[in-house]
């Protein structure tokens, strides 16, 4: 049987079956892989004629593994770590002169992260480095199989895995308004005041959402929520249309720090001091490119401490601020 099943199946074939695992579908793998659904259907079906049995049944309006198919994704795993520790390996004997670097982030971390890596890329222009940005869950499930070197996570004992990880940057949340909100240049505005206003907020699974809840649950307090967006650029234009405040951030207004219309209220209790992390799961190598990343980035770190005072004063030229 192994030597059949080295001679039939392919390295391709088992990442298909590992992509269509881990994401229940066909077609979510087709689309991560770059595959047409016809290809995936077709090299699972060729697969599935070497292992001699099915590999996957329908669940409701997706696929999961048989037991035949969750014995050669585990295999297909174990595979695929191993390739992993010997690609790490061969890049370490390269130095850095070539390689490839992955980063993974959550949201909110893409508003300084591509400066790390742009940066990180001048001074290494040899390595190939790419950025992969998702929500929270997502990330967490891309480091829970491996797809990434290193992570930018905020609170990373509640990831859910066993973890290194290594202190960033500070990650401030406000509470921000438009600038002509009749709560702007007040000072000290007491939790209790500020329940009373339209909240908009990230969508189940965000980070800051999760803080949010937490934070006013510990008061005795529920946010009057208006309406649930799924990125900080749709709530920042929904706040300057007048649809209500929200928490955000300190990051992500550092572009433009809402061009004049957006301004942080003076809130009791803020800004919530959070804060970055790199992070990576406890116990897996580092190859030489990601361990010189992460030093990179702890010097780097300045950088983003000064972008954030900056956008903090443009947001302060209303009044007040914490």
């Amino acid at each position: 049987m192994p030597s059949r099943f080295i001679r039939h199946a392919s390295l391709r074939q088992l990442q298909i079956l590992e992509a269509i695992v881990r994401l229940g579908s066909f077609t979510r793998a087709a689309e991560e892989l770059f595959l047409t659904q016809p290809t995936v259907s077709m090299q699972i079906k060729k697969l599935s004629e070497t292992v001699g049995a099915p590999l996957f049944m329908p669940a409701g309006r997706n696929v999961e593994p048989t037991e035949a198919g969750r014995e050669v994704y585990r295999a297909a795993r174990t595979l695929m770590d191993a390739l992993v520790d010997l690609e790490i390996r061969l890049a370490d004997l390269k130095g850095l002169k070539r390689g490839r670097f992955r980063l993974g982030v959550i949201t909110t971390a893409k508003y300084f992260a591509p400066e790390i890596l742009g940066a990180f890329c001048e001074a290494y222009p040899g390595i190939d480095v790419s950025l992969k940005v998702s929500n929270r869950h997502r990330v967490i499930e891309r480091m829970s199989n491996h797809e990434d070197d290193l992570y930018i996570f905020g609170e990373p004992d509640t990831i859910g895995l066993p973890v290194e990880a290594t202190y960033l940057a500070p990650n401030p949340l406000i509470i921000v308004a438009r600038a002509d909100h009749p709560l702007v240049g007040a000072s000290n505005i007491p939790l209790e005041r500020i329940v009373q206003e339209r909240f908009i907020l990230r969508e189940p699974g965000s980070g800051v959402r999760d803080t949010i809840t937490r934070l006013f649950g510990e008061h005795g307090l529920k946010p009057n929520v208006r309406m649930e967006l799924g990125s900080n650029e749709a709530i920042k234009h929904a706040i300057i249309a007048g649809l209500g405040i929200s928490i955000l951030s300190l990051h992500s207004l550092n572009l433009d720090a809402g061009a004049g219309r957006l301004s942080m209220l003076n809130v009791a209790g803020f800004p919530i001091q959070r804060d970055w992390y790199l992070v990576h799961p406890k116990g897996r190598e580092l190859s030489l490119i990601a361990r010189t990343f992460l030093a990179f980035a702890v010097e780097h770190q300045v950088n983003i401490q000064e972008t954030l005072a900056r956008t903090h004063a443009a947001l302060c030229q209303s009044g007040p601020c914490n």
